[in-house]
């Protein structure tokens, strides 16, 4: 099942402010919420189906989501999840778009999902930032989620943060769990990725394979810049500081986030 996102007091109240409308009306529109409200089976906590007089988007919103943490939560967080998506859909994240909801409204939400454990892009993406609370195809689907967004270098993703050196490491350790059923009992990283490639098929230095000469060559390249990829990161601390060594530079970090997204992304897109 699908890991539902957090709901508090913080994040309906900046959630709500997504949809305020400020010197002009914006999308989403007051029947586009209703719905998304009427969907989680809230319709009866919106304050916009209560009575006949107008009542602002903020205040449905807020109303909505507050009735919720008190009464049903599980039915508050598929608002939460519906609503951002309502957004997003809308353009609201992009600053080109005439629905943007605007950057302070924005990152008040980026950080009420901060203080939870859950990452908001600056994209509308929304997703646990701690990868261990996931398994199976839910794991699958957030890291190649985080490797797409490493190959494109984006600047706020996991690479940089928190769990960001492991990233790699734990794609490894995933395509294992998957290709074997087996959590693997050791951390050594060149290891755990060379039993990853080799799970999936792929060639890693002294180990052909029955594959094109080519296509090993490229897969034998690829472990090779992950493994040097790894002596980069800075082990020290609990990742909450620079991700890389200090001699590393910014254009090097940002080759090194593409380039992990790539590998990531071989390794998953040969699972099934």
């Amino acid at each position: 099942m699908t890991q539902r996102p957090p709901l508090t007091d913080p994040i309906a109240t900046a959630l709500a402010r997504l949809f305020a409308d400020q010197t002009e009306r914006r999308d989403p529109s007051h029947w586009d919420i209703g719905q998304k409200i009427n969907l989680a089976k809230l319709g009866t906590a919106d304050p916009g189906q209560q009575t006949e007089k107008p009542v602002g988007k903020f205040k449905r919103v807020s109303g909505t989501l507050s009735w919720a943490i008190s009464n049903d939560m599980a039915a508050g967080q598929a608002l939460v999840d519906l609503l951002i998506t309502l957004v997003r859909g809308s353009g609201g994240f992009r600053p080109q778009s005439p629905n943007y909801c605007g950057a302070d409204p924005i990152n008040n939400l980026v950080a009420a999902f901060d203080t939870e454990g859950w990452e908001l892009g600056l994209d509308g993406v929304l997703r646990p930032k701690v990868l261990g609370d996931l398994a199976g195809i839910e794991l699958t689907a957030a890291l190649r989620s985080y490797a797409e967004r490493a190959r494109h270098g984006a600047l706020d993703n996991p690479l940089l943060t928190g769990t960001a050196k492991d990233f790699l490491e734990a794609t490894a350790k995933h395509v294992l769990v998957e290709k074997t059923g087996q959590t693997p009992n050791f951390d050594n990283f060149p290891t755990v990725l060379a039993q990853a490639f080799m799970a999936v098929g792929f060639a890693v230095p002294n180990v052909p394979t029955s594959r094109a000469p080519e296509a090993q060559r490229v897969e034998v390249a690829a472990y090779e810049l992950a493994c040097a990829l790894n002596g980069l990161r800075n082990k020290q601390g609990t990742g909450h500081g620079r991700p890389w060594v200090s001699n590393v530079t910014d254009h090097q970090a940002r080759f090194a986030i593409e380039s992990m997204g790539n590998i990531a992304s071989m390794l998953l897109l040969a699972l099934p």
